[in-house]
């Protein structure tokens, strides 16, 4: 449980990474997907913790994607297949 918070704070790290602004993806629109993506993080391991192995495969695989992500575009995309991984 530990690591896999980890992780989603490594995902929550591309935002603040991404400096330039998309037409897409406002600071707004990444907050709140980064606050939906964490929902669905804790709702999948509060529901099923013996996923939690599998989830965190997934979000780190999403994370290594974008961890150059210089767009907030390119966050919100990464908040964006997470979020799909998490649900599965």
């Amino acid at each position: 449980m530990k690591n896999f918070l980890l992780v989603a704070v490594g995902v929550a790290a591309l935002a603040g990474s991404a400096c330039s602004k998309g037409p897409e993806c406002t600071q707004e629109i990444a907050a709140k997907k980064a606050q939906d993506m964490a929902a669905a993080l804790q709702e999948a391991v509060t529901k099923d913790p013996s996923k939690a192995a599998d989830l965190t495969a997934k979000v780190q695989a999403v994370t290594t994607k974008y961890q150059s992500a210089t767009t907030l575009d390119e966050a919100c995309k990464a908040y964006d297949e997470v979020t799909a991984a998490i649900k599965g």
